[in-house]
């Protein structure tokens, strides 16, 4: 086949980054509650900074962790972009009456073995299910996907919005986006293809965190589901 009859290819790479950790949520599940995040180790978002891209478009949730999040990459040295735009489609699933509530006293109520709070089907009290966050989040990514074709996005987002993500690249399965673990700041590529009348993803890397070479910073690990870790670490 000639280079001229060959599909025309657009190439549209996807960085998401987790939020930093939340330290003031007393041990609660916080789910779209807008709560600070802690931004105090420099040397996490220098090693952030540096593998991210430059001359990218800047989205991040409503959220105002995420917010957080970039100014402490941009403050590590990378350039401020001239803008980021507010995504409330990227906002942590909503999880309605269960937000306040004891997180490892709500997980020993659930079945064991689950990778999130609930099945995927199944809504939160006055909130939202998987489902839904996959929905509104996948929904989303098409549409930006189309808007910025060809170009580096970088989407600070959460756990549940990444995990649906990386549910979508796996062939639109959410229930498999599940199955990975996003840790804060953790960074996680998706590159999207599209041509005529084709649309497929690649997985570059997912939860990728460029400062694990130092065990110091261990603390950036935090449950982005169902997970309760007990750690120790200079930022508890």
């Amino acid at each position: 086949m000639s280079s001229q009859n060959k599909p025309n290819v657009v190439t549209t790479r996807w960085w998401w980054v987790r939020h930093a950790p939340v330290r003031s949520d007393g041990g609660n599940i916080y789910g779209q509650t807008d709560i600070a995040c802690d931004t105090s180790d420099r040397e996490v978002f220098f090693a952030v900074a540096k593998v991210l891209p430059r001359n990218a478009v800047w989205i991040a949730s409503n959220l105002r962790r995420t917010h957080q999040t970039a100014e402490a990459i941009w403050a590590a040295g990378f350039p401020r972009p001239v803008a980021m735009s507010k995504e409330a489609a990227f906002a942590e699933q909503n999880l309605g009456e269960w937000q306040g509530m004891n997180r490892a006293a709500f997980l020993a109520s659930r079945p064991i073995g689950s990778h999130w709070f609930a099945d995927i089907n199944e809504p939160a009290p006055g909130g939202e299910s998987f489902m839904d966050l996959y929905r509104r989040t996948t929904s989303a990514i098409e549409r930006i996907s189309l808007e910025h074709a060809g170009k580096d996005v970088i989407a600070v987002a959460h756990g549940g919005t990444i995990k649906t993500a990386v549910g979508l690249a796996l062939g639109g399965l959410p229930e498999r986006g599940l199955a990975f673990d996003i840790d804060n700041c953790s960074v996680t590529r998706l590159d999207h293809f599209a041509s005529t009348g084709h649309s497929s993803w690649r997985l570059p890397f997912v939860n990728q965190q460029p400062w694990i070479a130092d065990a110091s910073h261990a603390a950036m690990h935090q449950p982005a589901g169902p997970e309760v870790i007990a750690t120790e670490s200079k930022l508890a």
